[in-house]
């Protein structure tokens, strides 16, 4: 890519090692729940829980139904695998595992739980309906992830997306091929979530990323690999590709023009920062050198060689 490359702004809309924990064989699944979804209500909210935990956390059997929620209620809802669709997706919720959750539930109790969900209700969906995994602060290595993929399939859902605060479940997903979201403590896709401000920590993946895979990260992601076409970054922060970057990146997706996007080989189907956006030349150079992208003080998308966007930082114009 030639340096100094000047892009015209298009506004955009602005826009996530392992455990060693053994993966328990399942346990027999109690007889199905006679609680189904129906046609008229198109927002399914399935839920399942253990008895044994209930019990103990619940004396009363009629829960209060006020707008707040009782502690009984919270124990219950602690203690839930959830399955529901919101905004024409469907959320596999786990219940948390942190210090913070009143009841954590062990591996072999949640897969207890969830085969039951999906055997003991009807198929409200169409076959290969894409699953978003809401796994919130639970860690989770390959073998669980795997399960819950496998499991899915045979009911004829397709894991697409995962949804963790924890990094380490973040890169054992991304690693695996799905998509990827690093949610922060407070999500928009948990209940009584407000919006977060602070960035999150980087987040390193050593990996090629293939079609159709998307990283979605609230701070800076450094990707050790390959971006290939029909895959994505999109980051509050800045991104940086120690390999080729030939998807799409999107840097300071929360509005800052300050992040940057750097790659060793540059040849993106589209660049963004901030609410700027620029596409690689149709015809591929012959020679490439590590570049950084960024926005310069006129207002557009400039590309740099590495080596010489430090001394371009010191001009007076470049903020």
């Amino acid at each position: 890519m030639t340096p100094d490359t000047s892009v015209s702004p298009t506004p955009i809309d602005p826009l996530s090692v392992t455990s060693d924990s053994t993966l328990e064989k399942p346990l027999e699944a109690p007889t199905p729940s006679s609680d189904t979804p129906t046609a008229e209500n198109p927002k399914t909210d399935v839920t399942a829980s253990s008895d044994a935990h209930a019990s103990s956390e619940v004396t009363d059997s009629s829960l209060s139904t006020s707008s707040e929620l009782s502690p009984q209620t919270v124990a219950i809802a602690d203690l839930q695998v959830r399955l529901k669709t919101k905004e024409g997706e469907l959320h596999l919720i786990l219940p948390p595992e942190s210090e913070n959750s009143k009841i954590a539930l062990a591996w072999v109790e949640l897969w207890q739980q969830f085969k039951q969900l999906l055997m003991g209700q009807e198929r409200f969906w169409q076959p290969n309906t894409p699953v978003h995994l809401v796994s919130d602060d639970r860690l989770l290595d390959t073998r669980q992830i795997s399960a819950i993929a496998e499991a899915l399939a045979e009911v004829q859902l397709q894991l697409k997306w995962v949804h963790t605060r924890r990094r380490q479940t973040a890169v054992v997903a991304a690693t695996a091929g799905y998509s990827v979201e690093q949610i922060t403590a407070v999500s928009p896709l948990l209940p009584n979530s407000e919006p977060a401000t602070a960035m999150e920590d980087p987040l390193y993946i050593q990996m090629t990323l293939r079609s159709g895979a998307e990283i979605r990260h609230n701070g800076t992601v450094v990707v050790v690999g390959d971006l290939n076409p029909g895959s994505s970054i999109i980051a509050e922060g800045d991104i940086l590709v120690w390999g080729r970057l030939r998807g799409v990146a999107h840097a300071g997706c929360k509005g800052n023009a300050k992040c940057l996007i750097m790659a060793l080989q540059m040849e993106p189907t589209q660049i963004r920062i901030a609410d700027y956006v620029a596409r690689a030349p149709e015809t591929p150079l012959a020679q490439y050198f590590p570049e950084v992208a960024y926005v310069s003080p006129q207002g557009s998308i400039r590309i740099a060689r590495a080596a010489d966007f430090a001394a371009r930082k010191e001009e007076p114009n470049f903020s």
